[in-house]
């Protein structure tokens, strides 16, 4: 870590880190700013992305399902965390592996226990507001999405008791930033919770988006454990737009295709505490992201018109219900259906050959018994890359 690369009121919290370590130093990150943040060059974007925030909370509004296609998101956004920290599955394979676990990837386990956090934590955003942010919550989300992570040193969900560093090329000697040492890292983490608790003034003076952008980049200063600092550091974004009254944004997929503009942005407010160049980073995440839902909501509207014409459902079928729930439910099993219709074993299999016969849904497996069907159609659109145009199949097909 060089010293001129840090603004004067960093290396002023320079502290020295402990043997062997002792000729380096770590940043003791000061508490982040509560007072206005001037936006500078990032305003004009970080007006959009409020505008764009005031857009998905409206077409929320319109559906049952406030978290639009919650399942399918938040398993997108876990597969994105997960890969920029060298963790890579498919969707295919997490969808599979939450139909029929056995045979999974560690990869993928650790991709699945992202996603379920996500949904076991939501709730908790939703009805305790910014109050969630406490030490047990973040010792008990590491301790989740690392559970399954073979590689990891120590014990998840624990504070680290070690010297870690950013960046280089696996020596401390070229890193690009060194975190607080051990024993300063639980002080370090209060600071970031009472930030992201909301009690101060930041509440009055700055935006959600800005509040997310300076509670990231500390958080991830703090680096408060010894690996899984990123996922969780990433987790805390739909955490916060949720316990803050917002939909929570997925926002992973769109850093993943933009991670050296994303690593750049964070050096910025970790090294210089400039923050517009991260606010503004994030505003263009929002509007991309808030765009992407939407083109993939009229997409899978289009699918299921589409597939309405392939066959003269009857009213009430299990098959043509069984439509709607395709787009959260690309991947399932005859039980799942089953449970989410809360119809017969032999209704669901009949729902299923039915799907089948007209191309909706493919049996995968060639099985007798445990059988997974998949809509091939569906897993198309989501697939795709961050940004691209989704592909609808032929309706004359």
């Amino acid at each position: 870590m060089k010293r001129e690369d840090l603004a004067g009121g960093i290396r002023e919290c320079l502290q020295r880190l402990p043997a062997p370590y002792a000729q380096h130093y770590g940043v003791v990150p000061p508490p982040p700013p509560e007072a206005g943040v001037m936006l500078g060059d990032a305003a004009a974007r970080h007006g959009q992305a409020l505008s764009a925030l005031g857009e998905i909370a409206a077409l929320a509004r319109t559906l049952p399902d406030p978290y639009l296609i919650s399942r399918v998101l938040s398993r997108q956004e876990a597969l994105s965390s997960s890969a920029l920290e060298g963790t890579h599955s498919t969707l295919n394979e997490l969808l599979v592996v939450d139909e029929d676990d056995q045979g999974a990837s560690h990869a993928t386990r650790q991709v699945r226990d992202y996603a379920r956090t996500l949904e076991q934590f939501l709730p908790h955003a939703c009805s305790e507001g910014p109050a969630l942010f406490r030490l047990p919550t973040v010792l008990a989300l590491h301790q989740a999405v690392m559970q399954h992570d073979p590689a990891y040193r120590g014990t998840p969900g624990t504070l680290r008791q070690d010297v870690v560093w950013i960046g280089g090329t696996g020596h401390i000697a070229y890193s690009t930033y060194n975190p607080p040492p051990p024993d300063q890292v639980a002080a370090c983490l209060e600071a970031s919770l009472n930030y992201m608790q909301a009690d101060g003034m930041q509440q009055m003076t700055q935006s959600l988006i800005t509040r997310l952008a300076i509670a990231h980049a500390h958080f991830e200063a703090v680096h408060p454990f010894s690996d899984g600092n990123g996922r969780v550091g990433r987790l805390l974004l739909p955490l916060m737009m949720a316990a803050d009254g917002q939909v929570p944004l997925y926002l992973s997929p769109y850093i993943e295709a933009h991670r050296q503009d994303y690593y750049a942005a964070l050096k910025r407010a970790q090294q210089r505490l400039d923050w517009p160049p991260l606010i503004g980073f994030l505003s263009d995440a929002i509007i991309r992201t808030v765009t992407e839902v939407q083109v993939t909501r009229q997409a899978t509207q289009a699918l299921k018109a589409t597939w309405r014409q392939r066959r003269a459902f009857r009213k009430g079928s299990a098959a043509l219900r069984a439509l709607d729930l395709l787009t959260d439910y690309p991947v399932l099993t005859a039980s799942r259906l089953g449970h989410l219709l809360d119809i017969t074993p032999p209704a669901a299999q009949t729902a299923l050959a039915q799907l089948c016969q007209v191309g909706i849904l493919t049996e995968r497996t060639g099985h007798a018994r445990n059988r997974i069907y998949a809509a091939e159609d569906v897993l198309t659109i989501l697939n795709r890359p961050f940004g691209e145009e989704p592909a609808l199949p032929d309706p004359s097909s």
